[in-house]
């Protein structure tokens, strides 16, 4: 797979090179782990959960965890044509020689890229058809928040990893690795396996002519979900590998799991409870380490409802303090309405203002009861009016189509909602513009609607149309919504039995891949999937009688049907239900109380219960401003930048880096490099200075884009600096945090008029990697032609069509030796790829059998 990095598309997403990358000796390890994300690596470098298990396990100078994403579809037919096994990032081994691999599966959608990258690296698909044995081929674990309704992968795991893996994976891991040192079968380790509390093996369960599930020994009838209950004693990654592009590429870091708002739709706030807080002095230690030693400039507290958090203001305003000192931003995603206050907000966008999100679900307050958002609009309309005084243009607002209940009425408060919102400066106040994204309702497992049946395709399409058209017209307004076929197939595989496992691998075979991205997505070969199982979709998204038994109804998530079966009783009612956080506990049964033990009980698991910083929320809420005569009013404020500090904006020196861009570093594109660069100076503490204005950026600059796979000893970017340092200072503090390939050549002190200015020729080096005198006699005729032409007329493709030019004056100083050139390019008139020129005078297209190499810059 190495081989071909200058065949495949984006091949920086194959590098292995990032900051925090883990490279081990494999003679000196006993356990080699691949940990294997079912989408493409902008997506999985996004997942704080596959950093956290990289580093516990990395951790363990026995065990070596590398990572594998899946390829994109022209990256694994290259792979397929090339007969390359799908290999790590980090040594580009096999997966098949791995000797486990453990898959993040994080929704139903990734499904058939979990068999695709099985396939890709030349594994069995099912577990029945890898033997017995651990040495022929990996365990295949899968781990991740949505393994709870994930049936339909059943027979293509060995293993599944229930609830956090922090605790639970290490102990998995030292039995793998006395299993294999003792060479047990893989059934042997598969009953030790299944006594580690969040185990659990598929094979020990079978299904019957119903679609049943049965234990096939009464030692194993049910498997519980495993709970970290205090966060402060797990591991943390304070190294984490710093993606050279990510979805979300920032430091994440996780200040709570679980949520008890109770939100009767979702999976995630039933399945995780109880709530437990990182203590403030771990986070504190953790955000400094992680800061500094990955450089991001941007921080996201993450839990499932960040803005609950008991003392998220004593958090931020320590936080933001340091942030400002340092122009690192703050996100606080999955805000709830009214979570923050007017301090967190005002500090917050004194820094850099990130987007702004909420999440009313609903348009009317009956179907925010009835599903229990706990949220009114009076609260939503202040919440916003507070984010216009602190300088918000424009937010985002999520909703659900087709809850139980809804009604058309329901669905055109989508619009009066997102009008008021637009709206809420009051008469003569500026508007906000508004988005308005919608989603359709999919019912998940262990939540209080599992049993309801999901609305028809159609009548999904029916009601976008009807938010849609109510929308038609309102200026300031924008509506997204979710693909509703998309939503179907979740709603079919979410609460799909074992029967699906045919479907997801004809599916796969039918060309289903990467179906949560649009441009890839079509239900056809689904629907034609399920066809030829004899199962039809409906039996999958219909009502479920609350008797019936459900394909997860032998998994453990610590919530009673009892208490699920109460929240739907009272939604039908429209009643709401407190967090038990700081009301009255609805014994759901997850906590140990008094009395009552908790349903996960276990004899060496401390007393599981809401773990909170404090007892009640640090924070006020929002209160509207009042005149003398105590009427609410809307200050009017004009939009100013964020108030940077001016220290940050000092420019003491500036300094021309020259650098060489060789190995894999030339894989690199432009854009990735800058934002390498910065958080390496970052990590090497360079008091870089800042710009002004609403995006203050650090004043960087840099040469000529260099094209991706073409390697350079002369490469430079310019820097200036706040505070005063000496060229030497900078090469000590710099050198080291650079990626593979890239090496200080020289730190040159320059003016600040010359710190942009460009190169007007530039010396090259192009060769021929091949060793067949044939081939160099046809190199060396091809330059000596050109060599003495007058004129090269080239055709090329721009984006306005084909277009003609004379590419025979930008070459001078040509060179021919036995199988490369060397050559000048002259970029006084205008700048063309040095790469493509190169293939020009050949009249070929680029290709892996030849390398370019910059040499020198001239001004």
């Amino acid at each position: 797979m190495e081989k071909l990095l200058s065949q495949l598309p984006r091949p920086s997403r194959y590098l292995g090179i990032e900051e925090g990358a883990v490279h081990k000796d494999p003679a000196l390890v006993s356990l080699r782990i691949a940990l294997a994300f079912p989408d493409t690596y902008d997506v999985g470098m996004s997942y704080l959960g596959q950093k956290i298990i990289y580093s516990i396990i990395n951790d363990n100078e026995r065990w070596w965890a590398e990572r594998v994403m899946t390829p994109e579809k022209e990256a694994g037919d290259i792979l397929r044509a090339h007969n390359a096994p799908l290999a790590t990032l980090e040594s580009f081994t096999p997966l098949a020689a791995m000797h486990c691999i453990g898959f993040s599966i994080t929704h139903e959608l990734c499904y058939t890229n979990v068999l695709y990258m099985l396939d890709l690296a030349g594994i069995p698909l099912r577990a029945t058809d890898r033997g017995d044995s651990l040495e022929q081929w990996p365990l295949i674990l899968l781990g991740g928040g949505a393994l709870l309704s994930a049936e339909p992968l059943a027979p293509f795991a060995d293993l599944m990893l229930l609830g956090d893996g922090e605790e639970a994976l290490p102990e998995l891991l030292e039995l793998l690795e006395t299993a294999r040192s003792r060479k047990v079968s893989k059934q042997e380790f598969l009953q030790q396996a299944s006594r580690i509390t969040g185990i659990y093996v598929p094979s020990f369960f079978a299904e019957d002519a119903q679609a049943c599930l049965h234990a096939l020994s009464p030692d194993y009838t049910s498997v519980q979900r495993r709970v970290a209950a205090n966060l402060d004693s797990v591991s943390y990654p304070i190294k984490q590998v710093v993606p050279i592009g990510a979805v979300h590429n920032r430091l994440a870091l996780e200040i709570a799991k679980g949520c008890t708002r109770g939100c009767r739709f979702c999976h995630a706030g039933m399945v995780y409870r109880p709530v437990r807080e990182r203590s403030l002095d771990n986070l504190e230690h953790l955000l400094h380490e992680c800061l500094e030693h990955t450089g991001f400039d941007e921080v996201s507290f993450l839990s499932l409802s960040t803005g609950d958090f008991s003392a998220l203001k004593t958090l931020c305003n320590a936080t933001l303090d340091q942030c400002a000192r340092e122009q690192v931003a703050l996100s606080l995603p999955s805000l709830r309405v009214g979570s923050i206050d007017d301090e967190i907000i005002g500090k917050m966008a004194g820094i850099r203002r990130t987007g702004a999100t909420l999440a009313p679900e609903a348009g009317s307050q009956r179907l925010r009861d009835v599903i229990n958002k706990g949220i009114t609009e009076e609260e939503l309309i202040l919440h916003v009016q507070k984010l216009l005084e602190h300088g918000w243009q424009q937010v985002k607002l999520y909703f659900m189509i087709g809850l139980p209940t809804e009604t058309d009425a329901d669905l055109e408060a989508i619009t009066e909602l997102c009008c008021k919102v637009r709206d809420a400066a009051g008469p003569g106040g500026p508007r906000l513009m508004v988005t308005a994204a919608l989603s359709p309702f999919v019912p998940k497992p262990f939540t209080p609607f599992q049993w309801v049946a999901q609305i028809p395709l159609k009548e999904i399409e029916r009601r976008i149309q009807l938010v849609r058209q109510s929308m038609k017209g309102k200026k300031c307004l924008q509506m997204r919504w979710h693909e509703p076929s998309v939503s179907y197939l979740e709603g079919i595989l979410s609460r799909g039995d074992r029967r699906l496992a045919d479907v997801v691998e004809k599916a796969y075979h039918k060309g289903a891949l990467f179906c949560s991205w649009m441009d890839h997505f079509t239900l056809t070969p689904w629907l034609e999937a399920l066809e030829e199982c004899g199962l039809e979709p409906e039996k999958f998204t219909g009502e479920r009688p609350l008797d019936a038994v459900l394909p997860w109804a032998h998994l453990k998530t610590g919530v009673s049907d009892d208490f699920l079966k109460k929240e739907w009783e009272r939604a039908l009612q429209e009643k709401t239900t407190a967090d038990c956080r700081y009301h009255v506990c609805r014994n759901c049964g997850v906590c140990d109380r008094a009395d009552i033990p908790s349903l996960l009980r276990e004899n060496n698991l401390p007393p599981l219960t809401n773990k909170l910083n404090l007892p009640q929320r640090d924070q006020n809420a929002h209160q509207p401003r009042r005149d003398e005569q105590g009427r609410i009013f809307y200050p009017r404020t004009k939009k100013e930048p964020p108030r940077i500090d001016p220290a940050l904006t000092v420019k003491a020196g500036h300094f021309r880096i020259w650098h060489t861009k060789e190995e894999k570093s030339r894989y690199l594109s432009q854009l990735e490099l800058q934002a390498l660069l910065e958080r390496a100076m970052r990590r090497a503490s360079l008091p870089l200075a800042f710009s002004q204005g609403f995006h203050p950026l650090p004043l960087l600059s840099f040469g000529r884009a260099l094209p991706v796979g073409v390697s350079s000893r002369a490469e430079w970017f310019s820097i200036t600096l706040r505070t005063p340092l000496t060229a030497l200072d900078i090469r000590e503090k710099l050198s080291q945090r650079l990626p593979a390939g890239m090496r200080i050549v020289d730190v040159v002190p320059v003016e600040n008029n010359m710190r942009t200015r460009q190169s007007l020729r530039e010396d090259f080096d192009f060769r021929l990697l091949s060793e067949d005198a044939h081939r160099q006699e046809v190199f060396r005729q091809q330059w000596e032609h050109f060599l003495h032409l007058q004129e090269r007329v080239w055709t090329h493709v721009t984006k306005k069509g084909e277009r003609q030019m004379d590419i025979r004056p930008f070459f001078s100083n040509i060179s021919i030796h036995e199988s490369n050139v060397t050559f000048t390019a002259d970029w006084e008139e205008r700048y063309i790829s040095p790469l493509a020129l190169s293939f020009a005078v050949l009249g070929e297209a680029p290709s892996a059998h030849y390398e370019l190499i910059k040499t020198a810059q001239h001004f």
